[in-house]
């Protein structure tokens, strides 16, 4: 598969992003992810969509979720304008799912498989430097400078009972997509809880076995 067309899947935590690093740079394609796409496309101009701004950075600006609509026409554009791509934090529920059927044919859909217990321990490991923005896990990537150790401090929504409630929220919206995914036959399962370089080995050789 020269240049794949990708979407991957995961709940926080499970390793979206290490992964998907890997494979644009394996695959030589794009990585789109719903942040880096609002971020690009703040001026867009959503005017001729009758919404309450016309940018969508308006409502980023005001602290608004961005409706839905516009969201989906900034991925659109994005996947426009892409041979190849691995899609990260989009479909979120099953209108999206749908809408993305109108925008492009994936070729493979990857669902990083971790169970919740796994996910609570790595996101409540996690912690903050406040000076740099570097991200440390207590376990997995502990701060080797004692001074760096002393600041560190766990962001408030790496907390155990915020964990929770973002892996209920993801699993009540998502699991109507993986279900999606599954019947129609493009959805392949890895095991999330290897070590990362084991990981991406299954990642790749799922890719290509897709081809």
């Amino acid at each position: 598969m020269a240049q794949p067309r990708l979407l991957i899947m995961g709940a926080p935590g499970a390793g979206k992003g290490t992964q998907s690093a890997k494979i644009t740079e394996e695959f030589d394609i794009d990585h789109i992810t719903t942040g880096d796409a609002l971020r690009s496309n703040k001026q867009m101009d959503i005017s001729d969509m009758d919404m309450e701004y016309d940018t969508p950075g308006e409502y980023m600006d005001q602290g608004e979720l961005v409706p839905d609509a516009v969201v989906n026409a900034i991925v659109d554009e994005a996947l426009s304008q892409a041979n190849g791509f691995v899609l990260d934090g989009y479909p979120r529920n099953q209108e999206q799912a749908e809408e993305l059927e109108d925008m492009t044919d994936l070729d493979l859909v990857l669902l990083l498989d971790v169970s919740e217990d796994e996910l609570v321990h790595r996101l409540t490991g996690r912690r903050l430097d406040p000076e740099t923005g570097d991200i440390y896990h207590v376990e997995y990537d502990p701060a080797e400078d004692p001074d760096v150790e002393e600041r560190l401090v766990q962001r408030d929504d790496d907390t155990e009972d915020t964990v929770k409630e973002r892996l209920r929220v993801y699993r009540e919206n998502t699991e109507p997509v993986i279900d999606h995914y599954e019947e129609a036959g493009l959805l392949e399962r890895v095991d999330g809880e290897q070590a990362p370089a084991d990981v991406w080995e299954d990642v790749k050789a799922t890719i290509e076995d897709a081809a």
